[in-house]
């Protein structure tokens, strides 16, 4: 089994439906790797076109112990005084992406466009996401500071 960093590079949307009646919607993207997920900033007014530039990691093991190498972005608009609304979804199968960059000491997609769809399966936009895959042996594992409690973990 073999251990690494998933980073996602979250580049943005285009053409996504506008759920606001008033206004631009403001869209963020929730990013789910198995039991792990991370959240995106806000952009307040972008609307159907918003621009993230941010990355995010995720531990990964190959091969998986469930078989599930799939990376799921829901988009989300957020709203101030009800629920945030459900705009999409896309689905990234990431399972060659691991099992090249473990065959060569690591694998890049480069930012792509994705389609996403509601919760009907019908088109209703793109997300441009980038990935990176690299295998690090179990002690060079830079364990995100927010799953330590802050603390970074010591050589000592």
């Amino acid at each position: 089994m073999v251990n690494g960093i998933l980073e996602v590079l979250l580049v943005d949307a285009h053409g996504l439906e506008n759920h606001e009646f008033f206004g631009k919607m403001d869209p963020y993207v929730l990013i789910q790797y198995k039991n792990a997920e991370r959240k995106s900033s806000v952009r307040r007014g972008e609307g159907s076109n918003p621009v993230w530039n941010e990355r995010f990691t995720f531990r990964v093991q190959y091969p998986p112990t469930d078989n599930q190498c799939k990376l799921l972005l829901r988009i989300m608009d957020k709203d101030t005084f009800s629920a945030d609304d459900f705009v999409g979804e896309a689905t990234i199968y990431v399972k060659d992406l691991l099992a090249l960059g473990v065959e060569n000491g690591g694998s890049e997609l480069q930012p792509h466009k994705y389609s996403v769809v509601k919760a009907d399966k019908s088109f209703c936009g793109e997300i441009r996401v980038g990935l990176t895959f690299t295998p690090t042996a179990e002690r060079e594992l830079d364990l995100d500071e927010e799953e330590l409690g802050g603390w970074k973990q010591s050589d000592f």
